[in-house]
């Protein structure tokens, strides 16, 4: 309990500080953003798809599981171009699209971290281990959420109180999502086919996401390595944690 409450707390701090540093800083967040690609990729190959595979194996077929991780990376694709609207930070637009962004674009990206919560919390009644990882892979991809959020708002015309208003919204959301888990148990079988979608999500935001955001304005052999990185440090904490 004391281990989840920590995590808790580091997921607020996560996407607070990233909605910080985008209302002062924007040289190094290709860098930031690079490595947060690189490590939240490996978490879906590394650990989250082989842990569906094993915990989905009594009652589905490898088969299954990969396609649910094939799902999962759909939803969040139709999620991402019809409701959150992502867009690149320094992206010009106009008119209607502009107006759709903003207060929409942040509300989706906090329910997006009320989930991120949840699968914090799942993950754990996995084991610790797992639980851990995919928290790892959280907190680095919810820096990039804070940072998202504020520029939403900045973007479509939202000062800077209101810009941090929402960070801090999108800060709580993934401290709910993971109270809610701890009353609610699954079965195995059943965690086995949540974590399949995790893991398309997590390609998702990893390959589709951050990795595009990072090379957007520096298509850099710096930010390459970063992503190299963040990928190698994820792949050796998994392996050193015997998760």
């Amino acid at each position: 309990m004391t281990m989840i409450i920590v995590i808790a707390i580091a997921a607020f701090l996560s996407i607070l500080i990233g909605g910080l540093v985008a209302l002062r800083f924007k040289d190094r967040l290709h860098l930031i953003l690079g490595f947060s690609a690189g490590s939240v990729i490996a978490v879906a190959f590394f650990e989250i798809i082989p842990e569906a595979v094993e915990l989905g194996s009594g009652k589905y077929s490898v088969d299954t599981i990969l396609a649910l991780v094939g799902l999962g990376f759909l939803i969040y694709l139709i999620l991402d171009r019809f409701i959150i609207l992502h867009s690149h930070n320094d992206e010009e637009g106009s008119g209607y699209l502009v107006q759709k962004r903003g207060m929409l674009g942040a509300g989706s990206l906090s329910v997006h971290s009320f989930f991120d919560g949840i699968a914090i919390g799942f993950a754990f009644q996995v084991s610790v281990a797992v639980g851990v990882v995919i928290a790892a892979a959280v907190l680095m991809h919810g820096f990039s959420d804070g940072i998202n959020t504020a520029n939403l708002v900045l973007k479509n015309g939202g000062n800077v109180r209101k810009a941090l208003r929402w960070v801090f919204v999108d800060a709580l959301a993934p401290v709910l999502g993971i109270i809610s888990t701890l009353f609610l148990t699954l079965q195995e079988s059943t965690l086995g086919i949540l974590l399949a979608l995790f893991g398309g999500f997590f390609l998702y935001i990893g390959a589709a996401d951050l990795l595009p955001e990072s090379h957007h304005r520096h298509p850099a052999t710096l930010t390459t390595v970063t992503t190299v990185i963040g990928m190698a440090v994820i792949y050796g904490v998994i392996r050193i944690a015997g998760a």
